[in-house]
C-alpha cells in the first residue's frame, strides 16, 4: 500500500529511474487481465554484483522475491552504515464497482530468481525465503572475523541479557531496529541471525511482514537501500503480471475502492449544474476512475457537460498499459462518444514533481476538479528539496480556483521522523495491512505471496533502507495535510452523506473489522485499532 516517486525496473544495461507517484495505480478494464494469471516477477542486474540464483531440476516456472545484500555488506565497528536508499513507486486503484483495475505499484528491489516446484509448494516457499534472507553464514562469518570472543555467547544467553522472551519476534525486531540506529554492531549479529529463523513470506501475519523489515534492516546496514533497486536480478514483469498482482490487492482490500469512490463523490458532488467540467488527475494510470462519473454526468437531466481531462503520469504507469497516455485517452473518448458526452483528453507525460503552470491549460467558463490519489506523498517536500515540491503543487492548483481537490493518502507518519521511531510505525502500520490480507487469502496463497512482495514489501524496505531523496514513501497523518491545505489558502469540503453510505454498504462485503468514522467532514477507514486511510476534500 503499493510506489510518489515511481521505480521503473530496466533490462541489465539500462539505468534504472524514479518516478513520483504509496498505493497502487488505478483500474484497468477486466479485458487487460489475465485469465490465469500467474505470480511471476522477473529482474535483472544492472551494477555487476554477484548474483544468487536457486533452481530446482523439476521447475518451469520462476518465482522471484527480495534479497538482502548480505554478501556485499561490509560491517565495520568504526564506520556508522550510511542509510542510502531506493525509489519506490506506487500507483493507485481506483474506485470502481464494475470490476475494472487501473492499479500500478513500482518501487522495484533487489530480487532474486528461484524456480517452482509445483509439486512441493513448501519446498519453494523454503526457497523463497533462503533466496530473500539469504544464508546465516554470510553475516556470521563477517563478525567471526571481527569479533570472534563474542560469538560463543549462546542465543538464549543473549535473550536472557536483552530481556526479550523467547520466540517474541516483535520484541526482537524493535530490539535489531535499536541496534541499528545506535550502531551496535555486535547485539546486530545476533538479532538477525535469530530473525532469519523466525520471519517467512508463507507464515502468520506478522512472519511475513517481518521477513520484508528484516530485508529494510538488512539493506539499511549495508548500505544497499539505493543499489537495492538497480542490483535487479532477473527481467521485468510481463505488465499483465504486474497488473495481477494490484487486481488481487483490489479485490481483497477495500482500502482503494474507499479512496475512490469517496473522491469521486466529491467531485461529483462539486461540479452539478456545471456545463465545462475539467478534471486534472495527477495520477490517471489507466484512466478507470472516470469511467462511472462519466457515465453518471451522461444521464444527468437536461443532458450531460462537456468534459476535459488532463492526465499527469509517467513511463512506470506507460508500462503497465503497455503504451502510452494516448491509449487512456482512446479508452476514455470511445466511452464518452457511446454516451453521447462531449469530451476532450490531455496528456501530461511527466512526473508529478515537474508539472509547471504552463504544463496545464484552463479555459474560461470550465469548473476545475483536481484529483491527488495516493500520490502527494510522495513529492519532496522542505525537508528533502528547496523547492519543495509539495506544497509547490498545492500552491500552483489554489491558483487555478479549483471548485474541488480530492486527497486520499496513507494514514501514516514517515515523513521526516528519525529511523527509529518510523520503523515502530511502519511495523504497526503495516501489521494492520498483512492482517487484513490474511482474513482473504490464505497463507500458502501463491498470489498472496507476490501481492505481498510486488504491491507492500517494496514500501516497506524504501521507508526502513532509505533516506533523503531516495526515500519517496514519506507519508503525513491528516492534521500535517490539513495545515498544507490551509497554509496554500483552501477551506475543508465535507464529504456528501450519501458517499459515505455508499461507502457503508461496500464494507459489508468484507471483514467485520473493516470500519469507517467521520471526523469533521474528513473519512477514515481503519482495521481494528489502527486508521489506514484518509479521505478528504478542498475548494
Amino acid at each position: 500500500m503499493q510506489a510518489s516517486k515511481k521505480y521503473s525496473v530496466f533490462d541489465k544495461h539500462q539505468q534504472s529511474t524514479y518516478h513520483q507517484n504509496s498505493m497502487p495505480a488505478r483500474d484497468v478494464e477486466s479485458s487487460y487481465m489475465p485469465q490465469n494469471h500467474k505470480s511471476v516477477h522477473y529482474f535483472s542486474s544492472d551494477d555487476g554484483t554477484q548474483q544468487r540464483k536457486i533452481q530446482s531440476q523439476t521447475s518451469d516456472v520462476q518465482f522471484c522475491t527480495l534479497e538482502s545484500s548480505l554478501a556485499t555488506a561490509n560491517y565495520n565497528m568504526h564506520n556508522s552504515p550510511s542509510s542510502q536508499s531506493f525509489s519506490s513507486t506506487s500507483g493507485s486503484p481506483i474506485s470502481q464497482q464494475d470490476s475494472q483495475y487501473d492499479i500500478v505499484y513500482g518501487s522495484s528491489v533487489s530480487a532474486s530468481c528461484v524456480t517452482e516446484d509445483p509439486n512441493d509448494l513448501k519446498i519453494r516457499l523454503r526457497e523463497i525465503e533462503t533466496a530473500m534472507l539469504g544464508p546465516d553464514s554470510d553475516i556470521v562469518e563477517s563478525f567471526e572475523n571481527t569479533y570472534p570472543g563474542h560469538l560463543s555467547l549462546e542465543p538464549d544467553a543473549w535473550r536472557q541479557v536483552m530481556g526479550i522472551p523467547r520466540g517474541d519476534l516483535k520484541q526482537l525486531l524493535i530490539a535489531c531496529a535499536r541496534a541499528v540506529a545506535d550502531n551496535d554492531m555486535i547485539n546486530i549479529e545476533w538479532l538477525i541471525s535469530e530473525l532469519k529463523q523466525m520471519v517467512s513470506v508463507s507464515g502468520e501475519p506478522f512472519q511475513r511482514l517481518g521477513a520484508y523489515l528484516l530485508e529494510g534492516l538488512i539493506a539499511r546496514l549495508s548500505s544497499s537501500g539505493s543499489s537495492i533497486y538497480k542490483a535487479l536480478k532477473c527481467k521485468e514483469p510481463t505488465s499483465s503480471d504486474l497488473l495481477s498482482y494490484m487486481h488481487i490487492l483490489y479485490e481483497v482490500c477495500p482500502y482503494f475502492k474507499f479512496g475512490y469512490l469517496s473522491a469521486n463523490g466529491a467531485i461529483a458532488e462539486a461540479v452539478k449544474g456545471e456545463n465545462m467540467i475539467h478534471i486534472i488527475d495527477f495520477q490517471i494510470a489507466q484512466g478507470s476512475q472516470w469511467i462511472t462519473l462519466i457515465q453518471a454526468l451522461s444521464a444527468r437531466p437536461g443532458g450531460p457537460p462537456h468534459i476535459r481531462i488532463t492526465g499527469v503520469d509517467d513511463s512506470n504507469s506507460a508500462y503497465a498499459r503497455g503504451g502510452g497516455l494516448h491509449i487512456v485517452g482512446q479508452r476514455l473518448s470511445r466511452l464518452a462518444q457511446s454516451r453521447n458526452v462531449p469530451f476532450e483528453f490531455h496528456g501530461a507525460a511527466m512526473s508529478g514533481c515537474d508539472v509547471e503552470l504552463k504544463d496545464i491549460v484552463i479555459r474560461p467558463g470550465e469548473a476545475v476538479a483536481v484529483n491527488f490519489p495516493f500520490q502527494l506523498h510522495h513529492m519532496p517536500d522542505e525537508s528533502v528539496s528547496t523547492r519543495n515540491h509539495r506544497d509547490r503543487l498545492l500552491r500552483l492548483v489554489k491558483s487555478l480556483s479549483p471548485k474541488v481537490v480530492t486527497l486520499v493518502e496513507q494514514e501514516s507518519n514517515t515523513n521526516t521522523t528519525p529511523f527509529f521511531p518510523r520503523f515502530l510505525e511502519t511495523m504497526e502500520y503495516y501489521t494492520a495491512m498483512f492482517e487484513s490480507i490474511d482474513v482473504t487469502l490464505p497463507r500458502d496463497n501463491k498470489e498472496r505471496i507476490s501481492v505481498e512482495q510486488h504491491c507492500l514489501a517494496r514500501d516497506i524496505v524504501n521507508i526502513v533502507a532509505c533516506e533523503d531523496a531516495e526515500r519517496v514513501e514519506r507519508h503525513e497523518l491528516f492534521g500535517k495535510w490539513k495545515s498544507r491545505f490551509l497554509m496554500a489558502g483552501f477551506r475543508p469540503c465535507p464529504l456528501s452523506p450519501l458517499v459515505n453510505a455508499t461507502i457503508k454498504t461496500l464494507l459489508q462485503n468484507y471483514s467485520e473489522h473493516y470500519w469507517l468514522e467521520e471526523r469533521d467532514g474528513v473519512l477514515y477507514l481503519g482495521w481494528r485499532n489502527r486508521p489506514l486511510v484518509v479521505s478528504c476534500a478542498w475548494r
